[in-house]
């Protein structure tokens, strides 16, 4: 075991955890400890309370009755519901924000026996405004969005396993900027019950850990899996696309190397790799899942923007304008042309495992005022296809840099498995 049992990757813990060698409390203390060490830092957290967590871990250990997720610390995303801490939903517009119940995905999560330790910062709604939260291996840059808060705080090892959302790039980017797991399920795998919308028709619920197997496993859980596939065994890929995007040019060359070494490294395995160049009706998708995520967003936050306008935040209010002007008409075209594409994809899949592609731009962008672009994760989000960031590559500041793993939608648990083989192979 790691000097500290913060470091255990989540399956590592469960492992300790189920042979008695380790107590749900002691662990909840590691991870409390690492973040009062560095949240001073990092402020990776909206909302902690200390006892309450512990108290929790204190009836896991009691409880005769052990489920597949006893004693797991979590972190919430503060746009997820939770019924006894606060959820503001990163607006000023909530403060202190108690809602009547859990979310599905929390409840489900405290059922199989995890331990929420607090929630962690966002974006205002999951949408551009950032919160205070700074990248852990550079706090002068940020560590992505919107997840912020979730990506940072696996990455430090204040927590084993936290949720996330994305409606762009809200998951993969910061995976990517932070060096973790990143894993956006197929849309509709975790119930968003008790989830803040932004933009209903892409909106998914998703995973930070430090392995493929941690997200695996905790997904799968939440997702109802017979508990067979809730622990994945690698599995090798056949045929792998490479896949640089319509978007390539917006690629550093930090990203761009990280895409080619991986499949190289796949080639060297005996995989068959062929490069993938979508058709032209893909060149503006990413406009295309903008126009949609703006329309929904407007109508989403009616009640935000007319009653509490002056309480947003200016990225918020620009984006809710910027939804106001966006005819129907061209939000019904922009779902027509998405859902061409999605028939497309699937022809891909039918020959291919699985896709690679980047995951960001590159390194961590500097500065905290702008959480990076989702340039490379709008498509996939669009697509409603599972995707994973893989950690391992750094580019030119010695800052983590991903690369991205996608599926066939509704094909998780084969994309799970494929991605955990290609992860055991990356140079990190």
């Amino acid at each position: 075991m790691p000097a500290r049992p913060n470091e255990l990757t989540a399956c590592a813990a469960l492992a300790e955890l189920a042979a008695g060698r380790l107590s749900a409390e002691s662990l909840a203390r590691a991870c409390l400890e690492r973040i009062a060490e560095r949240e001073p830092v990092v402020h990776a957290f909206a909302h902690l309370a200390p006892e309450l967590a512990l108290a929790e871990a204190r009836r896991r250990d009691a409880a005769p009755v052990r489920g597949p997720l006893f004693g797991l610390p979590l972190g919430v995303k503060d746009i997820i519901d939770t019924a006894d801490l606060p959820t503001a939903y990163g607006s000023r517009v909530y403060p202190g924000n108690r809602p009547a119940q859990d979310a599905a995905c929390v409840a489900l999560a405290r059922a199989a026996g995890a331990v929420i330790l607090g929630k962690t910062v966002t974006t205002e709604f999951a949408f551009r405004a950032p919160g205070p939260t700074a990248n852990p291996h550079d706090p002068a840059r940020t560590p992505g969005g919107s997840s912020s808060g979730s990506a940072a705080a696996v990455a430090d090892c204040m927590l084993p396993v936290a949720f996330g959302t994305q409606t762009g790039g809200s998951i993969i980017r910061p995976a990517s900027y932070c060096g973790v797991v990143g894993y956006k399920p197929s849309l509709g795998t975790v119930n968003r019950t008790g989830v803040k919308p932004l933009a209903e028709s892409v909106d998914t619920v998703g995973l930070f850990a430090r392995s493929v197997a941690d997200v695996a496993l905790v997904s799968a859980v939440l997702a109802g899996e017979e508990p067979a596939r809730q622990r994945i065994e690698p599995l090798r890929p056949e045929r792998v696309g490479l896949c640089r995007t319509p978007y390539w040019s917006a690629a550093e060359d930090a990203s761009r190397a990280a895409l080619e070494a991986s499949a190289a490294m796949l080639a060297r395995a005996g995989v068959e790799v062929e490069e993938v160049a979508l058709p032209a009706a893909f060149d503006d998708f990413n406009e295309l899942q903008s126009t949609v995520l703006r329309f929904e967003a407007y109508r989403t936050f009616a009640y935000e923007r007319t009653v509490h306008a002056d309480l947003l935040a200016p990225g918020t209010r620009e984006e809710l304008a910027a939804g106001s002007r966006i005819a129907r008409r061209d939000y019904l075209d922009a779902k027509a042309r998405i859902r061409a594409c999605r028939g497309v994809i699937e022809e891909v899949f039918r020959r291919l495992d699985l896709l690679l592609a980047p995951s960001a731009p590159g390194e961590a962008p500097h500065g905290l005022e702008s959480t990076g672009e989702p340039t490379f994760n709008r498509l996939w989000t669009g697509l409603l296809t599972p995707c994973l960031n893989l950690p391992g590559f750094t580019g030119p500041h010695g800052l983590p840099v991903g690369v991205q793993t996608v599926g066939a939608r509704d094909d998780d648990h084969r994309l799970l498995r494929w991605s955990a083989w290609i992860a055991a192979r990356l140079p990190g």
